[in-house]
This record gives C-alpha cells, structure tokens and sequence, in this order.
C-alpha cells in the first residue's frame, strides 16, 4: 500500500504552490501518494496540476493587503493576532487530516500550522532570516519558533555564498533544528526554442499589488510595436486569452504553456518572488524586478540581485520604459542544475 503525503503550501500569490509541483512529481515517482492542502488560488491552481489526486480544504489567513507600501507592514502587523488563529485552525485541521486519510507524513511550505506529532513533518522555506526591517531579529525569533515542531527544514537553494536567496538562505544560528539545503525548486526545464516574444510580462501576487501593476503595465504597453506576451496571474476557471495591438495577454498559463513561453521570450519583467527567481535561473533568462511595495523579501531580493550585476530593477512608482534599457549592462541568469535526490530526502517517510 501506497504511503500518502500531504502537501500543503501557502495562498500567498501561487509561487509556494508552484514550487511544490516538483515535489509532488517527485513523490508520485518514488510510489507515495500526495494528498493536497491548501486554499484558494493555489489550491485551484494545483487542482489543475493534478487533477487525478485527492485535495482537501484548509483554513485560509484571508490577509488582507495595502494600496500603499507604507501602509503595507502595519496593515500586517495589526493582523497577526488573525493570522495566528488561522495557524491554530489549520493545526486542528491537519489533525483530522492525519486520522481520516491515514496520512504518513506532513509536507508545508510555509504553513506554520501544517505539522503533526504523530508522523514525520518537513517545512519547506527559503526564510531563515526574515526580513521585516527594523524587527528582523525578532521576525526570524518567532518563525524558528515555529520551525522547532517540524522534524526537518527544507531549504530550496544552494548552500553557501552561490545561492540564490543572499542572507534570506543563510541562519547559523538557528540550532536543534535539522535543516536540509534541497537546491532550488523549479517545475520548469529549459528548452532550444526560437525566440517569440520581444518581452514577457509575468504577474504573481497578491490583491491589490497585482492588479495596480498589470494595470500600470498594460497603459504604458499600448502603444509598444514589440511583440508582448502578457500573463496576469489570475489563476480561474477558464483560461482566457485576449488580443490588443503587438501584446497577447492570458489570465493565465499551465506549466507547460508557461515552460515553453519563458523559454521562447527574449526579456521577463516580473516581481521578484522567490519562486520566480529559481524559475528564470534555472532558464537562464534576462529579466528587469519589479518588486511588491512594502514586501521586505522581494525588495531585499531585487537589490541582492541588481548588486551582483545579475538583473537590473526598479520600485513600482518609478517603472518606465526606457528603465529596460538598463538590461544590456546586466548579466542575466546563469542556467543551473539541479538534480535532487528523492530517494534520500524523502528516507523520512
């Protein structure tokens, strides 16, 4: 009989839940059977991964986010006492879980509720340190906290000063827990295509970030005569697929869609999400960040990256056009890889 695995990641954007999917394969390769967990956009996006699998429900932490990057952190801030009622909800859950489909083991990332004392439990994140500015040591305290119940952290980058994630990776003080580094996570493989499109304008995250930047992107494409490829990142029931002038734009993109149009696009512009970076890394791609206001990770991210020369950005207010023509000066991704050894890592179950 089959040992079953609950993954459970993060609706936060779809970046957790992406890189999940590689973990997934991997498990179904190695004759476990992956049992999935999660809320909203990335439950359904996975949903669509994988439909022949069996998916439950958790709780969702319903955060809500700012139009303003000021206002973004204290927004947060005020919601930590719901979002820690969200982490006791989705314990209580997995609980359940774990008794009614006899699951063998707990795979989260970056759900701190989603652990179990009664079988082996893995926490995947790239957060060793987390940045929250003036309260990082503090952030990180709580968060190691949390990553004391599960029995191993998988880190999904290289060990070292080769990562892809600068300090974000890096935590030597954090003992009694016994940390894996996985390599990086990417359910994409590069590929020899002719290139297609001109630019490829790839969307993540959450509301209302998301929409302001597709809108702000869209206004200043218009009237562009290169060829644009434009995905939002709206994970929905139906894909839809949409012509204005040079740009063709889709809501959004299964894994082999989006594999071979990264692969066939000369420029991404994108945030500068974790996920993201791992995926356009192991492409080898160029690319420009626009990272999420307020969001300490992925502005510490686009700045660690600009500063290796490896890819050029920008905060939101200041994008324009002609910030692409920063490009050229910059090295692009190196493709890397990276093959990671499942039968040892998942020895646990």
């Amino acid at each position: 009989m089959k040992k079953r695995i609950l993954v459970a990641p993060l609706n936060w954007g779809i970046g957790h839940a992406t890189r999940c999917i590689p973990i997934i394969n991997g498990l179904l390769a190695h004759n476990f059977e992956p049992i999935i967990g999660s809320d909203g956009e990335a439950l359904c996006l996975l949903k669509k991964e994988f439909s022949d699998l069996i998916f439950v429900d958790l709780p969702s932490y319903n955060i809500r986010y700012s139009k303003t990057k000021r206002a973004f952190k204290w927004l947060l801030f005020l919601q930590l006492p719901k979002i820690n009622k969200a982490i006791n909800a989705e314990h209580k859950a997995v609980k359940k879980i774990v008794h009614d489909y006899a699951i063998d083991a707990v795979i989260s990332d970056n759900r701190m509720g989603v652990y179990s004392k009664k079988v082996p439990s893995v926490f995947i994140t790239h957060q060793l340190n987390v940045l929250s500015g003036m309260t990082t040591k503090l952030s990180t305290k709580l968060h190691d906290i949390y990553l004391k119940k599960f029995d191993e952290c998988w880190v999904p980058d290289f060990k070292g000063e080769a990562n892809l994630g600068g300090k974000l990776s890096r935590n030597k003080k954090n003992k009694g827990l016994k940390m894996k580094y996985i390599g990086p996570l990417s359910r994409l493989n590069k590929t020899k295509s002719k290139l297609k499109y001109d630019i490829m304008v790839l969307l993540s995250g959450p509301e209302p970030q998301r929409g302001l930047l597709e809108t702000q992107l869209l206004n200043q494409f218009t009237s562009s005569k290169q060829n644009i490829l434009f995905v939002k990142g709206k994970v929905e029931q139906q894909q839809q697929i949409e012509k204005r002038g040079t740009i063709t734009i889709y809501n959004f993109m299964r894994t082999k869609e989006l594999q071979y149009a990264i692969n066939e696009s000369n420029l991404i512009i994108s945030r500068s999400g974790y996920t993201t970076i791992m995926d356009l890394a192991k492409l080898g791609k160029h690319a420009f960040f626009i990272p999420t206001p307020g969001q300490s990770e992925q502005e510490y991210l686009a700045k660690y990256l600009d500063k290796k020369n490896s890819v050029p950005s920008c905060n939101q207010k200041e994008f324009n056009l002609q910030q692409l023509e920063r490009v050229t000066n910059y090295s692009g991704f190196k493709t890397f890889e990276n093959e990671i050894d499942f039968k040892t890592l998942f020895s646990l179950f």
